[in-house]
C-alpha cells in the first residue's frame, strides 16, 4: 500500500517534467485545467461523499458541503488565474527624467516556483485534502503537486486523486502534473527531494514542527507553509456581557462543539466577566446537551483529545462546570479558571483541546484585557464582543499581533473562500504570514523575477507592452483591467 522511495522521486521527477511543460502556458488554459478538476469531482460528487461516510464519522451533509466548497474554490481560483491578478504583473518603462536619475525599462512578474508537496489533513476530507486549498492554489499558480494522502480517509483520498488525474488528462493537462504517495518514509522524501520547492501542510504541531525543521535542515531550504494549532480566544467586555449574556454563552457552545470541536477555528478560551456569572454552567449545560455528537475522526484523534483535556483539567485552578463523559462520541466538556490564576499558569493559555472542549476564563471588574492578550501565542483567529460605543482600541491591536483574522460580535468557526480572506497567523498557528484560504493563496508557490532592459521579442506574455493574455497589470504606476478579449485597459 505504501509508496516507496523510489516510487515517490519517479512521481517527483514527472511532476517536475510536467511542471516545465506547463509553467507558462496561458491562463485560459490552465483555468481550463482547474475548471475540469471542479467538474470531475462534481460529476462524481455521490461516489465521494459515500466513501466519506465509510471511513469518517462525518455526516452526508457536512461531506456534501466541504466537496461543494472545493468545487467552488477551483472555478474562483480559475477566474483569478484568468485575470491574471496573482501574477502581479508590472511594466516601468524606460524613463530618463525619473527622479532618481534615468530609470531603464524594467519589468517585474511573479513565476511559479516549481513542485510543490502538499500534505492533507485528517479532519477536512476534501476542503484540505487531496484538492483541497493548497493543491487548488499550488496548480493555479502554475506549479505542479504531489500530494502525502492522510490516512485517516485513505480510500477516498486514493479514489478523489485517481478522479483528479484522469479530469487533468482529459483536458490536456501533462502527465503527472499532479500525483498522491502515501507512507511515511514517502513523506520524508518529499520534504528532502531537490526538486519540491515548497510544502503545504496542515495538521498537529508537532508534525508540523518536525516538518518544518526538516525543510530548514536541507542544503537547499524550501518554504514551509504549515498550519499547525491555534485555540482562538474570544474575549467579552462588561457591556457585550450585561447587555447579551445569554446569547453570547448561546453561540459559544454552538461554535465550539461544531464539528465536534475538529475546527482549527474553534474558539477555545472565552474571557468573561466574574460578575454576572451565576447561571453561566447552567446556561452551557443546557446548550451543549442538544448539539449533534459523534465520535472523532479518528483514535489517534480521540487518544490526543484526551490527553489534552486531561492536562487542562488537572491544571490548578481549573475546574469543571459542564462536564463531559468518554463515551465513543464524547460530551462537551466546559472548564473554567479565573485571570489570576491564568496570570500564574499561562500554560493554560497554551494547550489546545482539539475536540468538544474549552476553557471559561473570568476576569475582575475593570481588569485589563489587553495585558491578558498580551500572553497569548500566535492564533488563527482572536474574537471580541464589545458594543459599538466603547473603545477597545489597545485590545485590537493587541489581538492584531497575535492573530490573522479578527472577529467583532460573531464565531471564528467557519472560514470562507473569498478574496479578503485571511487564513493564518503568527506561529504555532502557522509557519509563514500568508494565507492557505481565498484567492490570495495562490502567492504561496510563486516569486517575483524582474527583466531588466530586455528586447520585446525576448520578455513573457505577460510583460509584454501589447498585453497578449488580457490580464491585470500595473504599467508606469497605472493599473490597467483585465479584459476577456485579451486586451488590457484602463
Amino acid at each position: 500500500m505504501y509508496t516507496t522511495v523510489e516510487e515517490t522521486k519517479t512521481r517527483i521527477t514527472a511532476a517536475h517534467a510536467a511542471y516545465e511543460q506547463a509553467r507558462d502556458i496561458d491562463p485560459r488554459t490552465r483555468a481550463a485545467w482547474l475548471r475540469g478538476i471542479a467538474a470531475a469531482l462534481e460529476a462524481n460528487a455521490d461516489e465521494l461523499v459515500a466513501l466519506g461516510q465509510e471511513e469518517t464519522h462525518l455526516d452526508e451533509g457536512r461531506l456534501s458541503f466541504e466537496l461543494k466548497r472545493s468545487v467552488f474554490q477551483l472555478r474562483l481560483f480559475a477566474e483569478e488565474v484568468v485575470r491574471g491578478e496573482h501574477l502581479d504583473a508590472t511594466i516601468d518603462h524606460a524613463d530618463p527624467t525619473w527622479g532618481m536619475g534615468p530609470r531603464p525599462d524594467i519589468r517585474r512578474v511573479s513565476v511559479p516556483l516549481g513542485v510543490v508537496g502538499v500534505f492533507g489533513a485528517s479532519n477536512f476530507p476534501f476542503a484540505f485534502s487531496v484538492m483541497g486549498g493548497d493543491s487548488a492554489s499550488a496548480l493555479a499558480a502554475g506549479c505542479a503537486v504531489v500530494h502525502k494522502i492522510h490516512e485517516g480517509h485513505l480510500q477516498l483520498a486514493l479514489r478523489t486523486g485517481a478522479i483528479v488525474e484522469e479530469a487533468l488528462e482529459s483536458v490536456g493537462a501533462p502527465q503527472g502534473l499532479f500525483s498522491t504517495i502515501i507512507g511515511r518514509a514517502a513523506a520524508e522524501c518529499l520534504v528532502d527531494h531537490p526538486l519540491v520547492k515548497a510544502i503545504g501542510f496542515t495538521g498537529s504541531t508537532a508534525g508540523g514542527r518536525a516538518l518544518f525543521d526538516r525543510a530548514a535542515r536541507r542544503p537547499s531550504p524550501i518554504p514551509f507553509y504549515g498550519e499547525l494549532g491555534s485555540i482562538n480566544p474570544v474575549f467579552v467586555t462588561e457591556a457585550a456581557w450585561k447587555l447579551r449574556r445569554d446569547e453570547i454563552l448561546a453561540g459559544f457552545a454552538s461554535s465550539f462543539t461544531m464539528g465536534m470541536g475538529q475546527f482549527c477555528t474553534k474558539p477555545g478560551l472565552l474571557f468573561v466577566p466574574e460578575n454576572g456569572g451565576d447561571g453561566v454552567s447552567d446556561i452551557l449545560e443546557q446548550e451543549v446537551a442538544g448539539k449533534p455528537r459523534r465520535p472523532l475522526l479518528s483514535a489517534k484523534l480521540r487518544e490526543g483529545f484526551d490527553g489534552a483535556l486531561e492536562t487542562v483539567r488537572s491544571t490548578p485552578g481549573v475546574k469543571v462546570i459542564v462536564a463531559g463523559d468518554d463515551s465513543e462520541a464524547p460530551r462537551p466538556t466546559v472548564l473554567t479558571t479565573t485571570a489570576d490564576r491564568v496570570r500564574e499558569q499561562p500554560g493554560i493559555l497554551e494547550q489546545e483541546m482539539f475536540g468538544p472542549a474549552a476553557v471559561v476564563v473570568k476576569y475582575q471588574p475593570g481588569d485589563d484585557l489587553t495585558s491578558l492578550a498580551g500572553m497569548l501565542e500566535g492564533q488563527l483567529t482572536a474574537t471580541v464582543h464589545a458594543e459599538p460605543h466603547e473603545d477597545v482600541s489597545d485590545l485590537l491591536s493587541t489581538l492584531r499581533e497575535r492573530a490573522g483574522r479578527l472577529l467583532w460580535n460573531a464565531w471564528p468557526t467557519g472560514v470562507t473562500v473569498s478574496y479578503a480572506q485571511h487564513h493564518g497567523g503568527p506561529y504555532p498557528a502557522t509557519t509563514a504570514t500568508t494565507t492557505s484560504v481565498g484567492t490570495a493563496a495562490i502567492g504561496r508557490f510563486m516569486r517575483a523575477v524582474a527583466y531588466d532592459s530586455f528586447p520585446p521579442s525576448q520578455l513573457p506574455a505577460p510583460l509584454r507592452d501589447e498585453n497578449p493574455w488580457g490580464i491585470r497589470r500595473r504599467v508606469d504606476g497605472v493599473w490597467e483591467l483585465p479584459n476577456v478579449e485579451g486586451k488590457a485597459s484602463e
